[in-house]
């Protein structure tokens, strides 16, 4: 056989064998996993920040988290929770409910994995009660439920149930996720929600804001 046809038949193998590879390693790669929307820049968030009202914090009176419908339906049988759950979590596996029965998370604010979703809160990135004493006890119920359900601005993360119960209420003056390498995404987070939906801040929590996107 002529050396040239060889030459021509060894680089049809390899071809073949690279796109076998290639095929090969798609098939079987991990799901990318999804999060919540990305927030604004740290600039934006600063310029965001700036143009925030500052006063301060109002009060609890009157406040429950019934004022806030949560976990509204948003497509078929799934609710706000659950898709959530499916978007933040890898190779989650859904029952005819939409209730979660598969799947792995990685909580952002510690940096844990976990693979049942009952060990998984959503997080309100501006807490219902925090939204109440910044404005949100002026507003209608729907308001109400368009914030405790929105899925547009990175306001809801799945993360460690027991993470999101010690955080509370608390604004960034006294609570920052204790994985350091996610707080300037969480400050960007709560300046683009707060902004957006017209909330104050205080003064303790302007500064706590300043002062970690001047960090970013």
């Amino acid at each position: 056989m002529p050396v040239g046809m060889i030459y021509a038949r060894r680089l049809a193998v390899l071809a073949t064998s690279a796109t076998l590879a290639v095929t090969g390693l798609l098939a079987t790669a991990p799901a990318a996993q999804a999060a919540m929307p990305t927030p604004v820049s740290a600039a934006t968030a600063r310029t965001y920040l700036a143009a925030l009202t500052v006063k301060a914090e109002g009060s609890t009176t009157g406040y429950s988290r019934d004022l806030f419908p949560h976990w509204i339906t948003q497509s078929g049988t799934c609710n706000t929770r659950e898709t959530v759950l499916k978007r933040d979590g890898v190779n989650v596996v859904t029952d005819s409910n939409c209730a979660a029965t598969s799947g792995s998370w990685y909580s952002e604010y510690d940096g844990a994995t976990w693979t049942l979703a009952s060990d998984l809160d959503i997080d309100h990135m501006v807490p219902l009660a925090e939204a109440w004493r910044s404005g949100a006890n002026s507003w209608t119920t729907a308001q109400r439920q368009s914030f405790a359900n929105d899925l547009t601005r990175p306001q809801l993360i799945a993360v460690t149930d027991n993470v999101n119960q010690a955080k509370g209420d608390q604004d960034p003056a006294t609570w920052l996720p204790p994985r350091t390498a996610y707080r300037c995404t969480y400050v960007r987070a709560w300046v683009q929600v707060k902004y957006y939906w017209s909330l104050s801040v205080d003064s303790a929590e302007k500064s706590a804001l300043q002062s970690a996107l001047n960090g970013c």
